[in-house]
């Protein structure tokens, strides 16, 4: 693989000194979660997208799915203790956490938001989502994310 230049979330994970694996995905032309999953020769379960939201308090809340999975609004909106959560419209996901769409990582945003991942995750050694680029994703223990950004377990998913 030729040298990569690095995204914030790579930067953030060396910061910390959380090991990672970086898993490109480039020359497959994978576009949704399953397709790139599947590239990788990885369970899709063990994948996961990262939507960010926006609550009736007009706080932003980041969640992360299994990438074949849906959010469900409601549990997503419990999770975070407000009346309800909407999906943010796509022109604002790069002002927002300097992001675009297909390539927002929960790790290296703007700033910080509160994040929720499903409570599958738990159940494996590793964990695949963005590494903030299209093309590319981060390999980590859910541990060591949690020791970058606080994340909450929850079931999220419809």
């Amino acid at each position: 693989m030729a040298k990569q230049e690095k995204t914030n979330a790579v930067r953030t994970l060396e910061r910390f000194k959380i090991p990672y694996t970086l898993r490109d995905y480039t020359a497959s032309g994978a576009v949704s979660g399953v397709d790139v999953a599947a590239a990788l020769g990885e369970d899709p379960a063990r994948a996961f997208k990262t939507l960010v939201t926006v609550g009736k308090s007009k706080s932003h809340y980041v969640f992360m799915i299994p990438v074949a999975e849906e959010l469900d609004l409601k549990k997503a909106a419990a999770a975070c203790g407000e009346k309800n959560v909407e999906m943010i419209r796509s022109k604002e996901l790069l002002p927002l956490t300097g992001y675009v769409h297909g390539g927002c990582s929960p790790v290296g945003m703007k700033k910080p938001f509160p994040t929720f991942i499903h409570m599958t995750a738990q159940g494996f050694d590793t964990i695949l989502f963005s590494a903030g680029r299209i093309g590319l994703q981060l390999e980590c223990p859910l541990a060591g994310l949690q020791r970058v950004i606080p994340v909450t377990c929850a079931d999220l998913t419809a």
